[in-house]
């Protein structure tokens, strides 16, 4: 009986229905983009064989996100959610179509196939603050934890399945073109299943965007040094110890493995962060949380390293998927803090600020990663951006004290957050 207990626990968050339905379009969502990036990054290396052009494909897309993230958020923050979600999904399926586009006329040069890039991160930077923003609305504020870690699991599985079939059908197409109809068949499914959500909101003033409005949630985020330490820990630790964009350099030139083995590749972090996040929602993390996060990034500083040395595919898939892994434990940390610290009328604005830092770790960190591989080489890139992620936790856990303290996250509240970081409940905008 209590194995039972435990397991319905564990699924407490697939009691909600507007859950549901938005984990199924969210699958679908990430599936498709997960498909097209394969395609695109194998496509891109194909012209011009050329690492630092991986890491434009990153710029491109990371670019309009740094540009956009006030309006995006305020957007998020004054319009239902579930409108702005719906809107970013067609976005989708244009973007994916456009590349299909390209990819039936023989286009031989990378400069349009970055300009649909541009337009799928302008769509990206309205779509990541509203998905995130809508989450508290769909279950109870008791069961929002476990929301937390499935909303990630079904993420990472949209990682691995989309990545994996990407690469398949990409190989038996021997071309893009299958990929990117299939992508936007799957995000016209995505914006149809949006339509059926109805989520609990409660009424959210509607403030007018002003200076002090639009830039509320960077103060925010600036005045609860917590949140600040962890999101900017994993800011900069993936910046540095990400290798996804030199992906398609390692399948090709190191492990010899073909666009099939550049989908095992995209896929393996994405099998370790699942099966995190899996034993997460039904284990939640207790005790302190700081030292956990820290170690948890450390983890995924060395087994970069490790993919960064390996001639093996076999050890490199184990090593992407424990540093998928590893980062997951950060990702579930750091979510859980800004949400329930949050409140629901800011969560758009904060989560733009947010994104802003994913992105950069994420998109921007491409970049870096096809700079310094042009610079060094493929391999040293990899290695030296693992030891600078081991140089950045050292440098964190001196520069945030909290973290260190942080203890169990079921315990930090709002309420809480403010006497951790000493200030007052006034979050609404930023001081004159």
């Amino acid at each position: 009986m209590a194995a039972l207990a435990d397991a319905r626990a564990g699924r407490a968050a697939f009691t909600h229905p507007a859950f549901v339905l938005f984990q199924t379009a969210r699958f679908l969502i990430v599936s498709a983009i997960e498909m097209q990036a394969v395609a695109v990054g194998w496509q891109v290396y194909e012209i011009t064989k050329k690492p630092l052009d991986l890491g434009l494909v990153g710029l491109a897309q990371f670019l309009p996100g740094i540009l956009l993230f006030p309006i995006s958020g305020h957007t998020s923050d004054r319009f239902e959610r579930r409108t702005v979600l719906s809107t970013c999904y067609s976005g989708f399926a244009l973007c994916f179509a456009l590349l299909l586009v390209l990819a039936q006329r023989g286009v031989r040069s990378v400069t349009p196939i970055y300009v649909v890039l541009v337009l799928l991160g302008i769509v990206r930077s309205f779509n990541s603050t509203a998905s995130r923003s809508i989450l508290p609305q769909l279950v109870s504020e008791q069961h929002f934890p476990n929301a937390v870690a499935w909303n990630a699991t079904v993420f990472q599985t949209a990682t691995i399945l989309g990545p994996s079939f990407g690469g398949i059908l990409y190989a038996l197409a021997r071309g893009p073109s299958a990929v990117y109809v299939v992508a936007m068949l799957t995000a016209i499914g995505a914006t149809v299943a949006t339509f059926r959500i109805k989520p609990e909101a409660k009424a959210r003033p509607r403030e007018p965007m002003t200076f002090k409005t639009v830039f509320a949630g960077l103060h925010f985020i600036w005045t609860r040094k917590l949140i600040l330490g962890a999101i900017s820990l994993d800011l900069f630790a993936v910046l540095l110890g990400g290798a996804a964009a030199l992906l398609p350099v390692y399948a090709r030139e190191i492990l010899h493995a073909g666009p099939w083995g550049l989908g095992l590749l995209r896929t393996a972090p994405g099998v370790g962060a699942a099966l995190m996040a899996i034993l997460l929602a039904h284990w939640p993390l207790r005790g302190r949380s700081g030292p956990i996060l820290l170690w948890a990034v450390a983890g995924f500083g060395i087994f970069t390293i490790v993919f960064g040395l390996s001639h093996s595919l076999t050890l490199s898939l184990l090593a992407l998927l424990l540093a998928g892994a590893s980062d997951m434990i950060s990702v579930i940390i750091r979510a859980t803090l800004t949400q329930l610290a949050t409140p629901d009328q800011m969560r758009g604005r904060v989560n733009a600020v947010d994104m802003i830092f994913i992105g950069a770790s994420n998109e921007l960190g491409q970049f870096e990663s096809g700079v310094t591989a042009q610079w060094f080489g493929t391999v040293p890139a990899v290695v030296l951006g693992g030891i600078g992620t081991l140089v950045v936790i050292g440098l964190w856990a001196w520069l945030f004290p909290e973290l260190r303290q942080a203890g169990d996250l079921s315990q930090i509240t709002a309420p809480q957050m403010e006497e951790l970081s000493g200030t007052g409940a006034d979050t609404g905008s930023l001081p004159s």
